[in-house]
């Protein structure tokens, strides 16, 4: 089923986006916590490539056995640069045998060995590429595609980023999941600006628990999001004061504020980075969503 077809307007939600484990050993770990995560009963469930680089193979295992297993709706992360269009094909055509209907549509990071002047295929080189080439080649596949409240690092300017968000939409996707953010008027402001320029599809807003000072740290550094400085205050006097776990019940505290606020202003859900935590993003979501 296409995740689309489930989102309803007036009937908020919860989303999860897990971080496959860098070593197969690690997996027996981490379907237990997607069994306990189940308990959120999401809408839908996100499965990234993770800092490991997990491949397509991973991503298809770990898709396949949270739909069969776990009774979750997917969606597998693909990316597109530096992919035989072949390759990109050949996945596509693989989720749909193992019964995936979803896939978020993203560019990537251009591999280390490969160049400018030696892409595999021309023709992704782009979220927007790959969007269309779904759309050409599995018409059915549901497709969301990435939002940046606070605009992409690479992006010339927000109005530019808007723009190629409008053509992702254009080319066929079906909605946005935002990168994370702290700051709720950051959303707020994107979706405004995104209704201006004729983007009506859902924007889902993605939240991440802040859970220890080091993650947080190493995300923003690498997503460029902005963590208000009150916020990063109260982070460094609870690390301070009580440790990880203080930080962690500050970190839970203020996404849960984040996701009532967000829930309550019209936001069609929210779509938790779990990073694989089960213990907070339960906390999060309990009693979040009308019963």
């Amino acid at each position: 089923m296409k995740i689309i077809d489930t989102i309803m307007p007036g009937t908020p939600f919860v989303s999860l986006e897990f971080f496959p484990p860098k070593e197969r050993t690690e997996w027996p770990s981490f379907f237990r916590t997607v069994g306990r995560l189940v308990e959120a009963k999401p809408l839908f469930a996100s499965v990234t490539y993770g800092a490991g680089g997990s491949t397509h193979r991973d991503t298809l295992e770990i898709v396949t056995r949270l739909k069969r297993e776990h009774g979750l709706e997917t969606m597998a992360h693909l990316t597109c640069i530096g992919s035989e269009c072949d390759e990109v094909d050949r996945f596509l055509a693989a989720l749909t045998q193992e019964g995936v209907s979803n896939v978020l549509a993203l560019r990537g990071d251009l591999p280390k060995e490969v160049t400018p002047d030696t892409y595999p295929c021309l023709t992704l080189l782009h979220a927007s590429d790959l969007v269309a080439f779904i759309r050409s080649s599995h018409p059915d596949l549901g497709v969301a595609v990435a939002g940046y409240p606070e605009m992409h690092p690479e992006a010339t300017g927000p109005d530019a980023d808007l723009a190629f968000l409008k053509l992702k939409l254009d080319q066929g996707a079906d909605f946005v999941v935002t990168q994370l953010f702290f700051d709720n008027r950051y959303y707020h402001d994107f979706v405004r600006r995104a209704r201006a320029i004729g983007i009506n599809k859902p924007v889902i807003p993605g939240i991440l628990p802040v859970v220890s000072l080091k993650v947080i740290n190493r995300i923003i550094s690498l997503c460029g999001a902005t963590i208000q400085p009150e916020f990063l205050a109260e982070l460094e006097d609870a690390d301070r004061s009580g440790g990880a776990a203080a930080v962690q019940r500050v970190g839970v505290a203020h996404a849960r504020r984040q996701a009532e606020e967000l829930l309550a202003a019209g936001a069609p859900g929210v779509h938790l980075y779990t990073l694989n935590r089960a213990e907070a993003v339960l906390e999060i979501v309990d009693g979040l969503l009308p019963t």
